[in-house]
């Protein structure tokens, strides 16, 4: 999974995190309230690809962003929502 590249795109208010596989994409989407406040929104792993850690990889690079960029994430996503009670360390990046 170490050679898996996660990529970024943002257009006006809306953006997301994907994965290019060779079956299909995986993406995080999010959209932007605010320069501080950021809607997780929707997680979807490409088929065949479940259970390989894909969306946490793709939120770790969300929360990496979250925390450089000094933006807050609301977990819409029940995916993110679930990562985000398993992983305290995160509390920081979150608006809940």
């Amino acid at each position: 999974m170490s050679d898996l590249t996660v990529m970024h795109e943002e257009n006006g208010s809306k953006g997301r995190y994907y994965i290019v596989h060779p079956s299909g994409e995986s993406e995080m989407t999010y959209s932007v309230m605010s320069p501080k406040m950021v809607i997780a929104d929707h997680t979807q792993v490409a088929s065949g690809h479940e259970g390989e850690g894909i969306g946490l990889l793709m939120l770790r690079e969300f929360i990496a962003d979250a925390r450089s960029k000094g933006f807050q994430i609301v977990p819409l996503c029940p995916f993110v929502n679930a990562q985000r009670r398993k992983h305290p360390e995160w509390a920081d990046v979150f608006s809940v």
